[in-house]
């Protein structure tokens, strides 16, 4: 009765130790954002939207179809779904889970069973001898005896064992919280992975699709400048200018000819990028990503710029822990605070129940009858005496994992801020240089017009008017690069901001508004849904001033949303009763948002008028 109660007693307080677990907890870590964030981008509201204002964390998976591309987002999901470096990612998840499955198994009971049958024979100088003869004269047939137990017999055995270690210490727990993190830390290394794929698909797509416009326009310039030549020609035939004229011209068609091979070993290069991230082989896609035309066979889509969505980034400290590796970082962290437990929790002694039942007979005859058998129940202890030191140490050890890890979180942090803001800065640096641009095509448009002009009157020789086309060939040039760059820079800031990009508030979802033509987006005017339909139709008169207004009749206030153009100057408002009007200087093409994703442009006069039916 004693012993049962020990035993009882034993084993209630080590359930009731089992709650403790020695080592540091983690606490998840709360990234700051820097102290003056938007004072990073000049306070730039086009870019910073509604920073101030808490918003949703958009999938990584679905931000892409902002983008407005269908073939953009085949090409993701074939990345997604054959890309070899996201196969090895997803493989090192699956393994990170099966580790976890194993540290869980060590909290349940461990059970064996066994069983086993031998043949046998004893020593006849062995321990039975020794004890034979320590018993001396009183042992009767001493001999006999001794040959008895030396003859060969069989053993028959059969029986399990079970065990269970009491987590006194936490030491299981432990295993199974680095474990975890382990497992979250995989998981957002996947979601890395993914991100970066999608994210190269989408620059070398948008790259791809730069090279086919650069192709479009350099073919154009050169059409150009073959039909110039045989003008030029024609007026040196005819005695009217020298032949220096056609001389320049040719040099000029021969410098535009040269760019068409670089423009397709850049396709080409941008192809094959494009089908090593989807799995496939060289030229797999080149039928699918060559432009599409129209029924003349002229290019579409090669010359068509990418939608830009709009940005709206939310508050700033949730802006970092969108991106997966500041998850996996922390995760890491996370599990190497648990590790330090399980090191801590091996100084201390590990208590095992234990318990047994079999049968053991030296016949078969006899084996399986209740008298064969045997077992045993209790405790156990394991109590580490000589070997403090490398315990110790590996305490130590952890530590300095976990003060390491701590390191790395940081430096993920302040590295994912610098990303964030490098990726913005350019982004809006290229928007307002792609309006300067744009602006310079057409000056440089008209300086062509006119010095040909005066060219053909001989007031000025070919060489201004050569010099007007090199000048405008540039300025198309660059303008069709810059809104290459646009793009691929709008790729930047999605992975910068870990692939989600909320809408931004009050609209459904992210929809394109941003014109490549403006630094910024255009003036807003917000009206309620049924007046949709009847504001599509609403007609455009000229009018006499240098300004556009825009008057709706609706409501007793309209909802007018403007922004800032730095060369503008400040954009002026004003409301009425009705109809509400809103004036902007005509200095540049604007767009009327007059519902969620679309826009009408407003071109042809100097000041426009928009008057609801």
């Amino acid at each position: 009765m004693s012993a049962s109660r020990t035993l009882f007693s034993c084993s209630a307080l080590a359930l009731l130790l089992a709650g403790c677990a020695v080592g540091p907890d983690h606490r998840p870590a709360q990234p700051q954002a820097p102290a003056d964030w938007s004072a990073w981008h000049g306070g730039s509201a086009a870019l910073l939207g509604a920073e101030r204002k808490a918003a949703p964390t958009a999938a990584a998976s679905g931000d892409w179809k902002a983008f407005g591309d269908p073939l953009l987002d085949q090409l993701q999901a074939r990345a997604l779904a054959a890309n070899h470096d996201l196969q090895t990612a997803a493989l090192h998840f699956a393994q990170s889970r099966v580790q976890r499955t194993a540290a869980a198994a060590q909290q349940a009971p461990q059970l064996n069973a066994s069983a086993s049958v031998n043949r046998q024979r004893q020593s006849e100088s062995g321990a039975a001898t020794r004890m034979i003869d320590a018993l001396g004269s009183s042992v009767a047939n001493r001999d006999q005896l001794i040959r008895t137990l030396s003859e060969p017999y069989n053993l028959y055995q059969a029986g399990f064992d079970a065990s269970w270690e009491i987590d006194l210490w936490g030491r299981v727990r432990r295993s199974i919280e680095a474990a975890d993190a382990d497992a979250g830390a995989s998981a957002a290394l996947l979601q890395q992975a993914q991100l970066s794929v999608q994210a190269e698909v989408a620059r070398s797509y948008f790259e791809l699709r730069g090279a086919q416009r650069e192709l479009r326009v350099a073919n154009a310039d050169i059409a150009a400048a073959a039909e110039s030549l045989e003008l030029v020609q024609a007026r040196a035939d005819g005695g009217l200018v020298t032949d220096l004229d056609p001389t320049r011209q040719r040099t000029q068609l021969a410098e535009l000819k040269a760019r068409i091979p670089m423009l397709l070993q850049q396709e080409a290069q941008a192809m094959n990028q494009i089908t090593l991230l989807t799995g496939a082989a060289p030229g797999a896609l080149n039928a699918e990503l060559a432009p599409a035309s129209d029924g003349a066979g002229n290019p579409l889509e090669a010359l068509q710029a990418p939608p830009l969505p709009e940005l709206a980034l939310g508050l700033p400290g949730d802006v970092v822990r969108r991106r997966p590796d500041i998850a996996a970082a922390e995760a890491q962290l996370h599990a190497a605070t648990a590790r330090i437990g399980v090191a801590v929790a091996d100084l201390y002694p590990r208590v095992t129940l234990g318990a047994g039942f079999g049968y053991e007979s030296a016949g078969s005859e006899r084996f399986g009858e209740w008298g064969s058998r045997q077992w045993h129940v209790g405790p156990s202890i394991s109590l580490p005496i000589f070997d403090n030191d490398r315990r110790r140490s590996t305490v130590n050890l952890r530590e300095l994992q976990q003060q390491e890890a701590a390191v790395a979180f940081q430096q993920a942090v302040l590295k994912a801020w610098h990303e964030i803001d490098s990726a913005l800065s350019a982004y809006a640096a290229e928007r307002q240089r792609h309006a300067e641009l744009a602006e310079r095509e057409r000056s440089s448009r008209d300086a062509l017009t006119l010095a040909h002009a005066r060219y053909a009157n001989g007031l000025t020789d070919f060489g201004v008017e050569l010099d007007a086309r090199r000048a405008l060939l540039q300025a198309r040039r660059d303008q069709v690069q810059s809104t290459s760059r646009m793009a691929v820079g709008m790729v930047a800031v999605y992975k910068a901001l870990g692939g989600g990009i909320p809408a931004a508030p009050g609209t459904p979802g992210l929809k394109v508004l941003v014109k490549l033509a403006l630094p910024s987006p255009v003036p807003i005017v917000s009206t309620p849904q049924w007046v949709t339909s009847r504001m599509k139709g609403s007609s455009l008169s000229p009018c006499t001033t240098a300004s556009l207004c825009i008057r709706i009749s609706v409501g007793p206030e309209p909802i007018i949303g403007m922004r800032r153009h730095s060369a503008l100057g400040r954009w002026n408002a004003r409301l009425s009763q009705s109809p509400g009007r809103f004036c902007v200087p005509r200095s540049i093409e604007p767009s009327l948002r007059i519902s969620p994703g679309q826009a009408m442009p407003m071109k042809g006069a100097r000041r426009m008028c928009l008057r609801s039916q």
